[in-house]
């Protein structure tokens, strides 16, 4: 492979023109077929083949003319203190309401509170139900503004009203502030790292034009494909983190290879053969661990996975071909002004010990002191994921000023705690003697459970033959008791079944999220198989190696774990909720767990990759274990750590978003790259080289004959370039371990 890419590098150098011309097409193309698509869809939780899914297909097509898919708002209004909604002058102001209401465009249905039995016990506060003809995403301005003034006119007086559902735009700062964060920090600590600004503008032209194909593309095939905003936004988080790091990683090898006193083209071939396979293995271990999430088998998830995965696919091949273009462009403009005076080598042979260097040193003289400090410290970080709480976020967690959040208050006061996550039950009669018997029948067992504050009537079809009723819990939506009895009434469905021969499902936004974690439970272990069997692999290909993948996945464990439970302590428990922008602290999104795992394992097999590549080259080439590990070090020590911290910024810059899944998302991942890249690679990765020694690259002989050679560390390449040392046997070396 290194040969390949060698050869792939020098080609690009060469015909740099033609290189940046394609992808600057493709980058214009992707663009203006992105700009001509329609909008894409509004986030969707379906669920195939759990009973909530079932469910709502159920009602969906048995009662047509409810809108399933239409959007809906509820307004809520609260007559003044001292007054009541039931009086003369509070109904008036109600039914008013209604009006207007109804007149708006795109309505399809208007519920008067009167006749809904929507007024609270003590008359001061009722709600009314609007149901539109279209979604959410093909709701108009007019209409959106008919709600709004109907419901600012019925303030008048004195009147509180507020509105929730899912017709009232949230509240949003979504434009590009995150991404500018990141890109600025990035090209500070790109121009720190390189002391150019060529050399630190290449790597933010890579990204930016490899994150804008990828992005365009997703806009492209949004609606034909049903890729929502938010899975745009968490392939620009992933893919512009790992493609300034890709391109990163080449230039930092061209700058080193050109210190050497190679010409440039040369320079740019043995950068892109050497640095460039490490590029295409660690986007190997993010696409597997991305693509993978689709055997959770949950569409969202699924899309967010392929569309991020189809993102860091288009950031190696930027890397590996417009990069080194750029460095075609740049010759040895690529050095800062002192090394392209120094004279060649002088650089590599400067006396002074880099910081990789010492710190590498520094562990290996005490690798069980710093080992057991790295691994007690993210273990007590990660204490908290033990008292993690799944759900999904609803108009209860939004910020305490928005219509949506206060709405959600008006009605838990007024109408109970669970007013706000009630259960539709579907009774399928269609097999049954009695439809309208078997209706009653579960109306009556479940009001016989003792757990429910209301169960309304039940409402047929126009066939008659199927039924909906709606259940109101005693306590909220994120309650254990709530969550209880939605199994207790599930429960019920056999008995219901033999006696009437009706089918009973359970759905609704809190029945969604239970069966929404519990698939997400069951398929996080076969998950995890997927990913690190997979990942296992491939690092064992890289390294020739069976201890390094498995310190590898180890590593990643205890790195994921401790940023688990960093989130539960920000997001769940609320510290630091301030400094964070976290206006409700609550449950954890249920998508968030196995979703960081898949982003996270690529990520950190990132830094894996290239810092242990780099010492596997080293040994491979003759030095000794030891000795590999300071190389590694003093060549890649620098620009991994340049490399976390860009990644680091770039997720950091989506905390300020107000989408509380971007939020978390964003906090979450930065956190598990600051422990990844600061404590587990860069202090257990040597302590446990340290103290392995020569064990670390031990290979079974029949494991080493079955294993493709794929030539990463680039033995053939330098061997074919006639500038390779012989390795020396591992059984010869005279290794103590902790040395």
């Amino acid at each position: 492979m290194a040969t390949f890419l060698y050869r792939l590098g020098r080609r690009a150098f060469r015909r740099r023109g033609l290189v940046a011309l394609l992808w600057v097409a493709l980058l214009v193309g992707a663009g203006v077929a992105s700009s001509a698509a329609p909008a894409p869809p509004e986030d969707s939780f379906s669920m195939p083949g759990t009973e909530s899914q079932k469910a709502f297909d159920l009602l969906d097509e048995q009662f047509p003319a409810a809108s399933a898919e239409g959007a809906t708002a509820r307004v809520v209004i609260r007559a003044p203190e001292g007054a009541k909604i039931s009086d003369g002058a509070g109904k008036d102001r109600v039914q008013d309401l209604v009006a207007d209401l109804k007149a708006g465009p795109q309505v399809a249905s208007v519920d008067d509170p009167f006749k809904a039995n929507a007024v609270s016990e003590d008359g001061t506060t009722a709600y009314a139900s609007v149901t539109y003809k279209v979604n959410a995403m093909e709701l108009t301005d007019e209409a959106r503004d008919s709600l709004t003034a109907a419901t600012d006119t019925a303030r008048e007086g004195g009147y509180t009203v507020e509105t929730g559902g899912d017709a009232v735009v949230a509240e949003q700062e979504m434009g590009g502030t995150a991404e500018l964060i990141g890109i600025g920090v990035a090209a500070i600590v790109l121009l720190l790292t390189f002391g150019s600004l060529v050399a630190a503008g290449m790597p933010l032209l890579s990204a930016i034009i490899g994150v804008g194909i990828g992005i365009s593309a997703i806009g492209a095939l949004g609606s034909t494909l049903e890729l929502s905003a938010t899975t745009s936004t968490l392939a620009m988080m992933i893919g512009l983190a790992v493609a300034i790091d890709y391109a990163l990683f080449i230039v930092s090898r061209y700058r080193a290879e050109i210190a050497e006193g190679r010409a440039p083209e040369e320079a740019a071939g043995r950068a892109v053969g050497t640095a460039g396979s490490a590029v295409v293995f660690a986007g190997l271990t993010v696409v597997v661990a991305l693509a993978g999430l689709a055997i959770v088998n949950i569409p969202i998830l699924t899309k967010m996975g392929l569309a991020a995965a189809g993102t860091v696919g288009i950031a190696v091949l930027i890397a590996l071909t417009l990069t080194p273009a750029l460095l075609g462009f740049a010759g040895k403009k690529a050095l800062s002004r002192k090394d392209r005076k120094a004279p060649a080598g002088a650089r590599a042979a400067s006396g002074k010990p880099k910081l990789g260097t010492r710190w590498a040193r520094f562990v290996q003289r005490r690798p069980v002191t710093v080992l057991l400090t790295a691994v007690l410290g993210l273990g007590v970080i990660a204490v908290p994921a033990a008292g993690m709480e799944l759900g999904l976020p609803d108009e209860g967690s939004s910020a305490p000023d928005t219509t949506q959040r206060k709405a959600y208050d008006m009605l838990s006061e007024s109408f109970g705690a669970g007013f706000n996550g009630p259960f539709l039950i579907a009774v399928d009669a269609r097999d049954a003697d009695d439809p309208k018997a078997a209706a009653d029948t579960v109306s009556e067992k479940i009001t016989g459970l003792g757990k429910a504050a209301a169960v309304t009537p039940a409402r047929f079809n126009e066939k008659g033959d199927t039924a909906v009723l709606t259940v109101v819990p005693k306590t909220g939506p994120s309650d254990a008791a709530t969550e209880s009895l939605v199994h207790d009434i599930r429960s019920l469905s056999g008995d219901i079944e033999a006696d009437t021969g009706a089918t009973m499902l359970v759905t609704g936004a809190t029945a969604m999220t239970i069966d929404f974690s519990q698939t997400l439970d069951d398929a996080l272990i076969p998950y995890l198989a997927l990913v690190v069997g997979l990942a296992f692999l491939l690092l064992m290909l890289v390294f020739r190696s069976v201890l390094v993948p498995l310190k590898a996945a180890l590593g990643f464990l205890l790195s994921v774990a401790a940023a688990l439970g960093a989130v539960v302590a920000v997001f769940q428990w609320g510290w630091l909720a301030d400094v964070f922008g976290v206006d409700q602290p609550g449950p954890i999104m249920s998508m968030m767990p196995i979703f960081m795992i898949g982003v996270v394992f690529g990520l950190a097999m990132d830094y894996e990759v290239f810092l242990v590549t780099r010492m596997r080259e080293a040994y491979v080439h003759g030095q000794s274990a030891a000795e590999s590990v300071t190389t590694g070090f003093t060549h890649g020590g620098r620009v991994v750590a340049a490399a976390a911290i860009i990644m680091i910024s770039v997720f950091s810059g989506f905390i300020l978003e107000n989408d509380a899944m971007i939020k978390m998302m964003g906090f979450g991942l930065a956190i598990a790259v600051l422990f990844d890249a600061f404590v587990v690679r860069m202090a257990i990765v040597p302590a446990v080289l340290a103290l392995l020694g020569t064990k670390a690259w031990w290979l079974p002989k029949w494991l080493d004959r079955v294993l493709p050679n794929v030539d990463v560390e680039g033995e053939k390449l330098h061997r074919e370039l006639g500038d390779t040392a012989t390795p020396p046997e591992p059984a010869r070396e005279p290794e103590t371990a902790g040395v």
